[in-house]
């Protein structure tokens, strides 16, 4: 069974990227959106987003990272996006979770997790627990897709010609 690929991006605090490298460890494909490369491309299929928030106060009132901004310009990025991690400090208020929060508010994604800091061991657990759910509801679906176009071909193939 295929894995869901989670793409995220971590400050110098290096508190998300501990996390996803823990993922990692569970056999989980992990790719960094602080590498040009990677934020440039697109996605070939469903994919997950663990994205820190920042404190509002730059210019823009922006939480959400730059580098996430920008791989999310492209529309199949943003299409084949199927939830989001979030990862914050409570120290921020009311902007625990912003970027989390506001994207999947405007994406119509839902909030897959959300831990402070680095997270826990138990966050890990319980995120591997929702990103395997995930891996099986779509291979469910593959099969059943599969399943659905053998079966209209068949009846395709023995209708009678008119």
């Amino acid at each position: 069974m295929s894995k869901v690929p989670v793409y995220y991006y971590s400050s110098v605090s290096n508190l998300t990227r501990r996390f996803a490298e823990h993922l990692a460890r569970q056999g989980r494909p992990i790719r960094d959106l602080a590498d040009a490369e990677v934020r440039a491309g697109e996605v070939s299929g469903p994919w997950v987003l663990l994205t820190p928030s920042y404190k509002a106060g730059n210019a823009a009132e922006a939480t959400l990272p730059a580098p996430v901004r920008r791989f999310l310009r492209s529309s199949t990025n943003r299409r084949r996006l199927i939830g989001i991690l979030g990862s914050g400090n409570r120290n921020f208020g009311e902007y625990y979770q912003a970027a989390a929060r506001e994207l999947a508010r405007v994406s119509h994604r839902p909030i897959l997790y959300e831990f402070e800091l680095a997270g826990t061991p138990e966050d890990v657990a319980a995120t591997v627990r929702i990103l395997t759910s995930l891996d099986e509801g779509l291979a469910a679906g593959a099969a059943e897709r599969a399943e659905r176009e053998a079966q209209r071909a068949l009846s395709e193939s023995a209708a009678p010609e008119a």
